[in-house]
């Protein structure tokens, strides 16, 4: 199966997750375009989604499925997103889409977070994928000395790119995230970081993986 084929069949597979007659979470991403697109056969079923892009947000509405502002919204059942890294306990990377710290936002409203990914994606140890960081365009340059010392990794500013938010995103290579919750607390603490991309309090319950023999399901 091509990468296109297992991102369809994992999209299609989210639609088990959803909760009838509720708000779901939609998170951003070539996967979760797939579950938009499968999410729409189902739209007079929800009561709408909230979304965690503008790109998100657009698709969702060009297929008829109302999109709600998050402040309306106290919290919903399930939010399903993709990954660019999810570990065997759950823990994941996520923001190279640059849309990670809308992605934690929904994440916060909801009950449950089921990720959709290929299975390439699956990983022992995070990162392997540069470790995106939403930073404040003033404080970049003393974000990325600061890993430099603190972690060792290499960091640099994502050329063209601004996020939702309006700020920049910094990718962090030669990292190896043993302990995800720990670097979390720690780099979200940093002045002029807005959010690190690992996804350890908000991590996923259930990933649906896209493998050769079909969707493989890991609960944690």
């Amino acid at each position: 199966m091509t990468q296109d084929e297992l991102k369809a069949l994992v999209g299609q597979a989210a639609l088990a997750h959803v909760v009838p007659g509720a708000i779901v979470g939609v998170g951003t991403g070539s996967t979760v375009n797939c579950f938009i697109d499968a999410l729409a056969t189902m739209k007079d079923r929800i009561r709408g989604a909230v979304s965690s892009s503008v790109k998100s947000t657009e698709r969702l509405q060009a297929l008829g499925i109302p999109v709600l502002d998050s402040n309306t919204v106290e919290s919903i059942p399930v939010y399903i997103d993709g990954a660019d890294e999810i570990d065997h306990q759950g823990f994941m990377i996520k923001g190279g889409g640059a849309a990670l710290t809308r992605e934690k936002i929904v994440a916060d409203l909801a009950d449950r977070f089921v990720c959709i990914a290929d299975e390439s994606k699956l990983v022992d140890v995070l990162g392997a994928f540069p470790l995106p960081v939403e930073v404040i365009p003033m404080a970049a340059a003393q974000v990325m000395r600061r890993f430099a010392s603190v972690y060792g990794g290499q960091a640099s500013v994502r050329a063209g790119v601004t996020t939702d938010n309006g700020n920049i995103i910094v990718d962090v290579r030669g990292l190896k995230i043993s302990d995800p919750l720990a670097m979390e607390a720690e780099v979200n603490q940093w002045p002029g970081v807005v959010t690190v991309g690992i996804f350890g309090r908000h991590k996923a319950k259930v990933c649906l993986l896209g493998t050769s023999q079909g969707v493989r399901t890991l609960d944690f």
